[in-house]
């Protein structure tokens, strides 16, 4: 079960994206361009986990990875809950209940690490932090290979002590949540080729360069970086295997910018700028989950009606690159273009 990196036919990896955008069909088609795809197991369940990975058997024989979200320390409930009380007109607004009580969510933890104890995978990397020394003795035991997310030299550091094979270093650029390992740290904003070689001066380790990658230029770029790997999600969320929603692709196109906000979940996370994250992005407390919970009923009224000023929709900086069309011809053609 071995996987070495460095190695892939084409060194592209695709971003592990919670919610439904990546799909066992993304990873298939990632695979038969020569790179690695990975299933996003956060916010599933341990079961709808094993019926992903089952799926994706089906579709592909390379090597599939898994990406785990580690569980936070709680929130401040008083700062839930004037945030509650904020965007409790604007559930009114929209005629949905804002969730009153919001219990421990450890987003299935120990039993996902079973499924893969019990049915590993060639690749399983962790967002949000890192596990302990006897859960990663257990992956490793298993004969997964094992990464590290880290946003810092000093979370290299960390990941490199903890056991880990290789780190994805997640630069400024990258669309969706910042990996940093504590939920009140505020991420940095050192750009992704700087912080690679910032990474690269406290590790050994072989580095996955994610963040802004749209390009061939920029693909090509990091590599020289000392990466030995690209990771894309957003240029892979117009994709015909992408789960993404047709109104998350078309405001790819259509909305201008983008910008770091807690708004939606209580993590910095990059998405399209819009009225939400304008009105209520100020004030969101960095509480994880908590806050993920208490906007979903609005999320969810907001994706129903596809209105992009109200809807989550985690973009990187290079979102106005990504192309529509298979998976594999995306990666591609980038390929070609860092080649070239």
């Amino acid at each position: 079960m071995a996987v070495r990196l460095g190695e892939l036919a084409v060194p592209v990896i695709a971003a592990p994206m919670a919610g439904g955008a990546s799909t066992p069909e993304l990873v298939a088609a990632v695979n038969r361009a020569g790179g690695l795809g990975f299933l996003a197991a956060g916010y599933r369940t341990a079961g709808g986990l094993a019926e992903q990975i089952d799926l994706v058997r089906k579709l592909t024989d390379r090597a599939v990875g898994v990406n785990l979200f580690v569980p936070a320390a709680p929130g401040d409930p008083a700062a839930v809950a004037a945030y509650r009380e904020r965007l409790r007109p604007e559930a009114e607004r929209w005629g949905v209940r804002l969730p009153e009580e919001i219990g421990p969510d450890r987003d299935d933890w120990e039993a996902k690490l079973d499924v893969l104890l019990a049915d590993p995978v060639e690749v399983v990397s962790y967002t949000f932090g890192l596990p302990t020394a006897e859960e990663t003795a257990a992956v490793r035991a298993a004969g997964s290979y094992q990464v590290g997310t880290v946003t810092t030299p000093e979370e290299a550091r960390a990941a490199e002590a903890a056991g880990m094979d290789a780190l994805c270093v997640q630069g400024p650029e990258a669309g969706g949540h910042r990996a940093t390992h504590r939920v009140e740290d505020e991420p940095g904003d050192v750009p992704l080729l700087e912080l690679l070689g910032a990474v690269r001066a406290v590790t050994s380790l072989p580095l996955i360069a994610a963040g802004g990658l749209g390009d061939g230029p920029a693909v090509a770029a990091a590599l020289r970086a000392g990466a030995v790997a690209v990771q894309l999600g957003t240029a892979l969320l117009r994709a015909d295997e992408s789960g993404a929603s047709a109104a998350h692709r078309a405001a790819l196109a259509e909305l201008p910018e983008t910008t770091v906000t807690r708004a939606f979940t209580g993590r910095p996370a990059r998405g399209l700028r819009n009225a939400f994250i304008d009105r209520y992005g100020p004030y969101a407390p960095p509480a994880y989950p908590e806050v993920h919970h208490l906007t979903q009923p609005l999320r969810a009224a907001a994706t129903r009606r596809a209105d992009a000023q109200a809807m989550h929709l985690w973009a990187g900086t290079a979102h106005r690159a990504a192309r529509t069309g298979s998976a594999e011809e995306i990666v591609a053609e980038l390929w070609r273009a860092a080649q070239g």
